[in-house]
């Protein structure tokens, strides 16, 4: 019993190190970028020595492809979070891709490095993480195409959408208006922010009512 709480110490220990260094890291790659942030500086920022830097990621590659993985892990925890909420509670499924829309307006105000960088290396082609970036993204789309999906099936949605395309476009939505938001419009709330993305999404921008 000591043995396993010794371990379950250090595990905790030893994510608490990775998150530093992971919020360290996309702190500076956002200010900076990524090719002039140096691993001297990681350690620096996260308060911890060089060596620790090394001995939880083999190199700063690493340490970003694995920053990706868990940041977008956290986004897909959450919109599928929404979605299981919605489901308990009794909503449809238009009523979980709107939960959905917030929890991501959620996490990227919370998160807005992250999803400035994320958001980058999407539209680069030459980096070494390419392929995990693509896998990581497709978690958090999958999320969003198994509700419309479920949607199509039980006839809330039209079986004539997309649901690939119709589930990368919500993403893409929910990514370009908040960083939007951000930039631009910072005295909006996040509630302004998704009340606009819900009457997108239920098709009101029209104006027509019914």
């Amino acid at each position: 019993m000591e043995s396993s709480s010794a371990t379950a110490g250090v595990s905790t220990r030893r994510e608490a190190t990775r998150q530093k260094l992971y919020e360290a890291a996309v702190t500076l790659i956002a200010e900076q970028g990524f090719s002039a942030t140096t691993v001297d500086e990681i350690a620096e920022r996260a308060g911890v020595a060089k060596g620790t830097v090394y001995y939880n990621f083999a190199s700063k590659s690493v340490l970003f492809e694995e920053l990706l993985r868990h940041g977008v892990g956290l986004l897909t925890a959450s919109l599928r979070e929404a979605a299981e909420m919605t489901a308990r509670a009794g909503g449809g499924k238009v009523d979980a891709l709107d939960a959905m829309i917030r929890a991501g307006l959620v996490f990227i105000d919370r998160y807005p490095a992250f999803t400035q960088l994320y958001v980058a290396e999407l539209w680069r082609t030459n980096r070494a993480w390419q392929s995990t970036l693509m896998v990581v993204r497709q978690q958090a789309v999958a999320v969003v195409e198994g509700v419309l999906r479920e949607g199509v099936e039980n006839g809330e949605f039209s079986d004539e959408i997309d649901v690939p395309l119709t589930a990368s476009a919500l993403v893409g939505m929910v990514l370009v208006a908040a960083l939007d938001w951000q930039s631009f419009q910072p005295e909006r709330s996040l509630d302004d922010v998704h009340a606009a993305l819900s009457r997108l999404l239920q098709g009101r921008v029209s104006g027509r009512k019914g």
